[in-house]
């Protein structure tokens, strides 16, 4: 419910105040359990990638979002909370199984997740290589993947920017759905798993226009602040 309040809210602010826009709409089921696997640009994302679906889209967060205290803590937890992201719950074991497992039962309730396969927000823009766990998921779950890219939201909010720059609309693209029926119960191949990624971050490049870098965003990232501290030493 607080969902659907936080949207209605602020739905008829950011389309007013950033005329943002979708296509492919009609890709997205409307019932049943879907995959949104999505590129993360920007912190926006979480305020313009579910803003035109009718659905709630559910994304899977660190348990840390929701344990701070005082009133910092307390507004964290009413974002993420009102913009769908359930915390994972590690007790069971590594942060990828529980994360597998959340999402499984998710899926299994007939919810649509919001996944961003390369972990973490691109740090310059370009899309960068995705972690299988993506892959393993929608084998398991067997449940419809849609590529969900996001357009502009880089450009508007970079990491780092505290405030989105006005006169840029954010946008997103749904593509077709993805067909993985052929890898059904092979789960457990490693290769099998980087190839259902790769297909899904192809697609992603396909609809976002992005320049695709064969490497992950973290690792990117780090190399990127390693570059600049040599630079200004």
């Amino acid at each position: 419910m607080f969902y659907w309040v936080v949207k209605a809210i602020l739905s008829p602010f950011l389309h007013l105040v950033f005329r943002p826009w979708a296509e492919g709409l009609d890709n997205v089921p409307r019932h049943g359990p879907v995959i949104l696997a999505g590129n993360h640009l920007s912190f926006a994302d979480h305020f313009f990638g579910a803003l035109h679906l009718p659905r709630k889209v559910i994304s899977l967060g660190k348990s840390d979002y929701f344990t701070g205290r005082g009133l910092k803590g307390l507004f964290t937890r009413l974002f993420f909370s009102g913009v769908g992201t359930v915390p994972i719950d590690r007790s069971g074991g590594k942060a990828s199984e529980a994360a597998l497992r959340t999402g499984k039962r998710i899926l299994a309730e007939g919810n649509v997740l919001g996944i961003y396969p390369e972990g973490t927000r691109s740090p310059d823009g370009r899309l960068y290589k995705g972690k299988t766990g993506v892959a393993r998921l929608a084998l398991e779950s067997r449940a419809p993947v849609i590529p969900w890219a996001m357009v502009n939201t880089f450009e508007m909010m970079p990491p780092g920017r505290p405030l989105p720059k006005f006169g840029i609309r954010p946008g997103v693209r749904f593509g077709k759905p993805l067909d993985f029926s052929r890898y059904y119960g092979m789960e457990d191949d490693r290769l099998v798993l980087r190839a259902v990624t790769d297909e899904i971050m192809y697609a992603l490049m396909e609809l976002s226009g992005q320049e695709y870098v064969d490497k992950y965003a973290a690792s990117a990232r780090v190399e990127m602040e390693r570059a600049r501290r040599e630079s200004v030493g």
